[in-house]
């Protein structure tokens, strides 16, 4: 075990559930350790169901094409803890992270707080001591008493479209997530919606109303859509004709415009060109990710490997829907290799994907002991008419998968298996 896996596996002993929504126990930590959230760089706070993390990748291409420095905050990881912590552009060096952590560790004496909120607290400290332009900060869950919800006065605001996801924590309706999700939204700061449901809009738009906040909704102040292989966008202040963005996908579409109009609304020192240059180098691993190496190899000629971190209904929805994109183009027998945590439906899951799927193997996601079992999988996705059985590894899964001639094989279902499938493909995600 690593130095940081061993202090990561302290902090996690430090309070017993792993998601428990309030501030109040890492609010007086930061105040000893001198409110290091008053002390950053201006922020981009967003919140939303899916897009965050690509919406964020887009901003941050189009920062750094115009020089700026840029802190990132994202979580999950991948492969490494590393990943959340982006300080200047460049993730935390392993020294300086062990470090903080051991800090923060020290400073909180055994106190009971989350592993979340402590790593949380940890970052603060970093982007505070570190000097940049801008934060760049993604919530982990919900809004109102997510973790990251201690910056009170953001530069900007977004929330991507809000859909069904941890009903336990936020509620069983879109609105009642809405109400969580506009949570971030703060009096004085501007604020960019992403697509929304007609009850997820209303709730936001009530929440900006009385606090004063300027928003802008995508599909009635700003467009971004696809033409002839090109991204045009628009707004009250005119017309930019762009490249596609590099990530794949029709909803990648959405979330570049959703990240061109924050960065316009929010009066970032980007230029056209330097969006333009951001399109096509923006980067943001396991979303629809070409794979290649070890394990690609394993299908052979001809087969293509891709991989997904998409979770949750609405991004099956949009994987389905690139995937159709795909098969018209080139037409292939569609493999998905699926795992995922016991918190989900594999019918749900597989809906978006009905007249599409050749064969289903399922996987127990390695090293997560709340993952559901690759039997359960296999037997959900049977009872919703899908053809799936149970494989033991990704490796046995690819190799079955092989056997069925200019296979299409997607990896899905789970952001921990992309995690553990790009550390077998010995890819590291930056």
């Amino acid at each position: 075990m690593s130095r940081t896996d061993a202090i990561l596996k302290r902090l996690a002993a430090l309070h017993p559930r792993l998601i428990d929504l309030s501030l109040d126990r890492m609010l007086p930590l930061l105040d000893t350790l001198g409110r290091p959230q008053d002390k950053l760089p201006p922020v981009i706070h967003v919140a939303g169901t899916n897009a965050k993390g690509s919406t964020i990748a887009y901003l941050r291409a189009f920062l750094e094409a115009a020089g700026q420095r840029v802190h990132v905050y994202n979580s999950p990881h991948l492969v490494r803890f590393n990943e959340r912590i982006r300080l200047a552009g460049k993730l935390v060096d392993t020294r300086r992270l062990n470090e903080v952590l051991e800090r923060v560790e020290a400073v909180n004496a055994g106190n009971p707080i989350t592993f979340f909120e402590v790593t949380t607290v940890a970052a603060m400290l970093l982007y505070a001591e570190t000097e940049a332009d801008y934060l760049l900060l993604e919530t982990g869950m919900g809004g109102t008493y997510d973790t990251t919800n201690i910056v009170q006065h953001p530069l900007g605001v977004i929330i991507t479209p809000v859909d069904l996801d941890h009903q336990s924590y936020l509620g069983n309706t879109i609105a009642e997530i809405a109400v969580s999700k506009a949570g971030i939204l703060k009096r004085g700061s501007k604020a960019v919606i992403g697509i929304q449901q007609e009850e997820g809009r209303a709730v936001i738009d009530r929440a900006a109303r009385r606090l004063g906040v300027k928003a802008l909704y995508q599909g009635e102040d700003f467009h971004g859509a696809a033409q002839d292989g090109r991204l045009v966008y628009s707004d009250e202040d005119g017309l930019l004709d762009l490249p596609p963005p590099a990530l794949i996908g029709a909803h990648q579409f959405d979330n570049a415009a959703l990240a061109i109009a924050a960065a316009r609304h929010f009066g970032l020192p980007v230029s056209e060109a330097e969006i333009a240059t951001g399109l096509r180098q923006v980067v943001w691993p396991a979303r629809m990710m070409p794979l290649h190496g070890r394990l690609r190899d394993l299908l052979g000629p001809g087969g293509e490997l891709w991989l997904d971190g998409g979770h949750n209904v609405h991004g099956a929805t949009a994987l389905a829907a690139t995937i159709a994109a795909m098969n018209r183009a080139r037409p292939a027998p569609l493999v998905l290799i699926m795992g995922m945590m016991n918190t989900r439906n594999p019918a749900d899951f597989l809906a978006p994907f009905a007249g599409q799927v050749e064969q289903v193997f399922a996987l127990t996601v390695p090293g997560e002991p709340n993952a559901l079992k690759a039997d359960d999988i296999a037997r959900g996705a049977r009872a919703a008419g899908f053809a799936a059985v149970p494989k033991r590894s990704i490796l046995s899964a690819l190799a079955a998968a092989a056997a069925i001639p200019q296979a299409r094989v997607l990896i899905c279902g789970s952001l921990y298996l992309a995690g553990d499938v790009l550390a077998k493909n010995h890819t590291p995600p930056d």
